[in-house]
Order: structure tokens, then C-alpha cells, then sequence
């Protein structure tokens, strides 16, 4: 069994929570944080809401029935949807697009790999 991580994350009062391969869980939170540094810059209007990375742990129990677990590779998927959508002119949106990218393409070859 691969070794995973969580990557918790929080938009107001509500938690995420990312299952991610262990060794691209640092990845995962340090993008969180650059984006979130980042999208005040963004002029483009429906810019996405981004929860922010509040805590990386290597076990998880949830108490909770309504609560879930999404998959890195499910969640990197939908971040890389809201961004590549944004009409942006102003801030050279593509540098983010491309770290998203980056981690995309690392995270569907662990689970290629993982898979076969």
C-alpha cells in the first residue's frame, strides 16, 4: 500500500480534506500557499475561491458521516479547470497555470504507475 498524506485545507468554517502520495504533500501545500498569495493580484472577474492549507498529517480518522476524502489527483483536476477558465490579461496567469500543471503531470504519473 503507498504510503499517503492529508493535506487539510479550509475555506471559512468548512474542512477539505486531500489524500496526496506522501512525497507531493509539501507540493500540494506550497502551491495552496503561493495561490492564495497570488490571486489577490489576478484582475480577472469569478476567480476562484481558495481554500487555504491549514494542516499535513500522515493519518487521518474522520468523525464525521458528511465528511470526505478527495483524491490529490481529483483535486489538482478541478484547481487546474477553475484557473485554465479565468480570462485573465493582466497578471501573467500562466506561471501559476504552470506549477498547477507541474504537479498535475507528477500526480497522474504516480498513479499510472501505482495503478499498473
Amino acid at each position: 500500500m503507498p504510503n499517503m498524506r492529508y493535506v487539510i485545507l479550509q475555506l471559512g468554517d468548512k474542512l477539505q480534506y486531500v489524500e496526496m502520495p506522501a512525497d507531493y504533500a509539501y507540493q500540494l501545500s506550497a502551491l495552496n500557499l503561493r495561490l492564495n498569495k497570488e490571486i489577490s493580484k489576478l484582475t480577472a472577474q469569478d476567480t476562484p475561491e481558495l481554500p487555504l492549507a491549514v494542516a499535513e498529517c500522515e493519518q487521518l480518522e474522520l468523525l464525521q458521516e458528511n465528511s470526505i476524502i478527495v483524491s490529490g489527483l481529483d483535486y489538482i483536476n478541478e484547481l487546474e479547470q477553475s484557473f485554465a477558465s479565468l480570462n485573465e490579461t493582466n497578471y501573467p496567469l500562466i506561471s501559476l497555470l504552470t506549477e498547477i500543471r507541474a504537479l498535475q503531470a507528477q500526480l497522474e504519473q504516480w498513479y499510472e504507475e501505482e495503478i499498473v
